[in-house]
């Protein structure tokens, strides 16, 4: 950690309302976007840990309605956890304000910064562990949306518009075909038309949407098991993390990313597509504990189409890699020569594939009415 950085933490670490004196900061976890690390402070003889985070105002431009909503949304939780009698401490995030009452803090340079109660004895994981691990997950994201269940999904901002809207993402897929500004396009015409042939279900949930038939709920929005910490003594799902997508979204969309990244059979990014499959099984593990943890909240129309959501996540996932290759890699962080390339081709296998098993993934889903 250089100086200069070092000096802007400690300055931040002032203006947040942490509680005793700072002993240690070290750099915390292993996420790309915002900056992250541990804070222990000793207050009298005890031990308090905390996390400190500057926000990364590239991605998120509107960091003072990201913190709106992560405020709005943790203080709901915290409530309901403490009628359901849990605890809120752990179960949830808890926000450190800054000393002027704000949920954030800026420095001279006009970085923002945020504090966390850091929750102790729990553990998040990159990849599935045990088939236990990804039920807990599906267990914990639909808690997660029952417990926000009456939440004013509508007053929450778009920290990035039009994230998960599928004819937005293809109508840039599009542009970028027809642009062509690296002269990809003829290496990639089979994976083009790929996308091109399901061209008419991409706007299948929006126009649900738009229907009144889904819907609008808040939305974690990026469902992955890391996004979970897991209690270290007893394994269960504990509390959902990283809350900056937070927004309103449609459950199934929810649903569909967490089958995306952790159904597949083969890695995101494995150069061998045909590793590509979704494991029913895992699939049904993660719709038990999803359904479980939702507890009825879903309506008819939600629970059909989670096999829909999972299809189109994957899709516009794949689309976005896809995109950003023939664009020349300048959105996804790439470490070798068509990286971005095999990425979309492992998606589109996994989309077929979903196509394949179909009736088998509704089967599921009406196996846990």
């Amino acid at each position: 950690m250089g100086d200069a950085q070092c000096k802007k933490i400690g300055e931040a670490i002032g203006l947040l309302a942490f509680e005793g004196e700072m002993v240690s900061c070290e750099r915390y976890g292993n996420g790309h976007i915002n900056d992250t690390f541990r804070l222990i402070c000793v207050d009298r003889e005890d031990m308090k840990p905390y996390i400190i985070q500057r926000i990364n105002h590239e991605v998120f431009k509107d960091p003072v309605s990201l913190m709106k909503n992560i405020s709005g949304v943790t203080s709901f939780l915290r409530e309901a956890i403490i009628a359901q009698a849990g605890d809120p401490d752990r179960e949830t995030l808890n926000i450190v304000k800054a000393r002027d009452g704000k949920d954030y803090c800026q420095d001279s340079d006009g970085n923002y910064w945020r504090g966390y109660l850091f929750i102790e004895g729990a553990t998040t994981y990159d990849k599935v562990r045990n088939p236990e691990d990804f039920y807990q997950s599906g267990r914990a994201f639909g808690r997660f949306l029952r417990r926000l269940g009456e939440y004013p999904a509508g007053e929450l901002t778009e920290t990035i518009l039009n994230f998960h809207n599928t004819p937005v993402r293809l109508q840039a897929f599009k542009e970028a075909v027809k642009a062509d500004v690296c002269s990809r396009a003829d290496v990639v015409e089979k994976e083009i038309a790929f996308v091109l042939d399901r061209e008419k279900e991409a706007d299948t949930a929006m126009k649900l949407l738009r229907e009144g038939r889904l819907p609008l709920r808040v939305t974690h929005n990026d469902t992955k098991l890391n996004n979970i910490l897991i209690d270290d003594h007893t394994g269960e799902a504990l509390c959902v993390i990283d809350l900056d997508t937070i927004m309103p979204g449609l459950s199934i969309f929810d649903f569909g990313d967490a089958i995306r990244f952790g159904a597949n059979t083969a890695e995101e990014d494995d150069p061998d597509s045909s590793k590509a499959s979704l494991s029913l099984e895992l699939f049904e593990i993660y719709t038990k504990g999803y359904l479980e943890g939702c507890k009825g909240v879903l309506t008819a129309e939600e629970r059909t189409m989670l096999p829909m959501g999972a299809k189109l996540m994957t899709y516009e996932c794949g689309m976005r890699f896809l995109t950003d290759y023939l664009q020349g890699d300048i959105y996804f962080h790439t470490n070798r020569d068509n990286h971005n390339l095999d990425r979309a081709r492992t998606q589109f296998a996994l989309v077929a594939d979903m196509e394949k098993k179909w009736l088998e993934m509704e089967e599921i889903i009406n196996k846990y009415e």
